[in-house]
């Protein structure tokens, strides 16, 4: 399917095409570029322009560029532009103009990716829905998810993140949600904002892109509540709070049984029972804040809950896999959460009440009782008060279901140190060295936990925990 002409993107950019083509898609890679895509030369870490040559040879359909890169022919299939960004940003904007379905955009400290990502699925079974690719959520990542919207897309899910404040209304008014949803607000970036208030309103500047008569989805049981309502109001949306107190969408009960969650909640005086096909108290808050989403749509929210109910958390977002180390017998294996791709002090702490809540197997390894066993990793951009919220952790009450926890990184060593000896676990500088003796932690019938800031690196630690998949319980240099 066409996605752009030379004419309409030269006209959507004020750029010059010199040849006439037409792409299927956009890449800011020329080593993942599909045949047919528009190279986007980006100036970023690496300047994009010295891949042009090699991403015309895979095939592009052209290349957005800012002038004719060297070794590049004068006569190749490109689009001439002032500033490749603000063109990027001025084809997102046209891509925006053209489609005639409705948007929805997700931010917020914790749980906008798995949202996003819910949200694919229950409006994807709606009509059909175009949404961003992993995180591309900055200056350059919604501008490019707007920029690859098919014409005839009926329901859009943008995320949008940030990390200073300023960044988040421009990419709003960007892609022009008719319906917005802020996930939560909590310390993360704090080394940006003077304190929480200032995340609240940067996070609430996402409403001021609603279209007109737009829809505020936001998180009720906030202390800063109150500035997201504000902002709300003052964009004159239509204000749709979800949690646990005084919220239009009221979560009733949430219970963590195995691998699942079931969750009773009350929608405008409706009784809505849903579950979700991974344990979690945050993933059922997030699953009903997407039902109030669907209901501000006007979908049918039966078959929302229904596709809710198939959802799973993906790689580095909680998923749950199951190791098995020794294929002759099922139940000999270690059941891994892999969440590695991100933390702050909420999201730990919904992790770690997953982690208490799991079933253990106990007298099937070396060791008769099943452990329930964290590997955390430094949280990043904090502030100040990074050290104290890393000891903090100590206290959390899920930390009682908890056997070991394994510390990487020099903040989390502030969380060793406070935790009682018989919970301490080995304590590494690198997730590297970590990784190195996971073997020698774990045996079957434990669940373990991987979770920490993705610069951290652990998924050094994850892919260590899959590489022990069947080993055979016992072998020499195991125990």
């Amino acid at each position: 399917m066409t996605l752009w002409t030379a004419r309409d993107a030269a006209a959507a950019t004020g750029g010059r095409a010199t040849a006439d083509w037409t792409a299927h898609g956009l890449s800011i890679d020329s080593r993942t570029l599909a045949r047919g895509d528009l190279f986007v030369a980006l100036r970023a870490a690496r300047d994009g322009h010295g891949f042009v040559a090699d991403a015309l040879a895979k095939g592009a359909a052209a290349a957005l560029v800012d002038h004719v890169p060297d070794g590049v022919p004068a006569d190749a299939p490109l689009l001439v532009v002032e500033d490749v960004q603000a063109a990027l940003e001025a084809l997102g904007a046209a891509g925006r103009a053209r489609m005639q379905g409705r948007v929805v955009a997700v931010t917020g400290s914790v749980g906008k990716t798995s949202t996003k990502e819910m949200l694919r699925d229950v409006l994807g079974a709606q009509g059909r829905t175009h949404a961003a690719e992993a995180s591309y959520n900055n200056h350059w990542g919604v501008p490019l998810t707007l920029a690859r919207m098919p014409k005839d897309t009926e329901f859009a899910v943008i995320e949008i993140g940030m990390n200073h404040p300023g960044e988040i209304a421009p990419l709003a008014r960007l892609a022009r949600p008719d319906v917005g949803i802020v996930t939560t607000v909590a310390a993360a970036h704090l080394e940006a904002f003077e304190d929480l208030d200032g995340i609240a309103r940067e996070k609430a500047s996402l409403f001021e892109g609603l279209e007109s008569g737009g829809t505020a989805i936001l998180n009720a049981d906030l202390e800063t509540t109150p500035i997201l309502r504000a902002a709300a109001d003052a964009a004159g949306a239509h204000v749709v709070g979800f949690g646990t107190t005084g919220a239009e969408c009221r979560m009733k009960s949430v219970r963590l049984v195995d691998d699942r969650t079931i969750a009773e909640a009350e929608m405008s005086g409706e009784r809505i029972l849903f579950r979700i096909k991974s344990p979690g108290r945050h993933f059922a808050m997030n699953g009903l804040a997407v039902l109030a989403a669907a209901r501000a749509l006007d979908l049918d929210l039966a078959l929302a809950v229904m596709s809710l109910g198939q959802w799973t958390p993906y790689k580095g977002r909680g998923a749950r896999e199951v190791i098995r180390l020794d294929r002759a017998d099922e139940a000999h294996n270690v059941l891994l959460y892999d969440d590695s791709y991100n933390a702050n002090p909420t999201s730990v702490a919904a992790a770690l009440e997953v982690l208490a809540a799991a079933r253990v197997t106990h007298d099937i390894g070396r060791v008769a009782r099943g452990r329930r066993i964290a590997y955390l990793g430094d949280m990043k951009e904090l502030g100040p008060e990074a050290p104290e919220m890393h000891r903090a952790l100590a206290d959390h009450p899920a930390m009682a279901g908890i056997d070991v926890v394994h510390t990487v990184g020099q903040l989390m060593q502030g969380l060793a140190q406070s935790l009682p000896a018989r919970k301490r676990g080995r304590h590494c500088d690198t997730a590297q060295e970590m990784a190195a003796r996971v073997r020698h932690d774990l045996d079957a019938g434990d669940v373990v936990l991987v979770k920490g800031s993705l610069s951290t690196g652990l998924a050094a630690v994850v892919q260590a925990i899959r590489k022990l998949d069947q080993e055979i319980p016992g072998r020499e240099g195991t125990a």
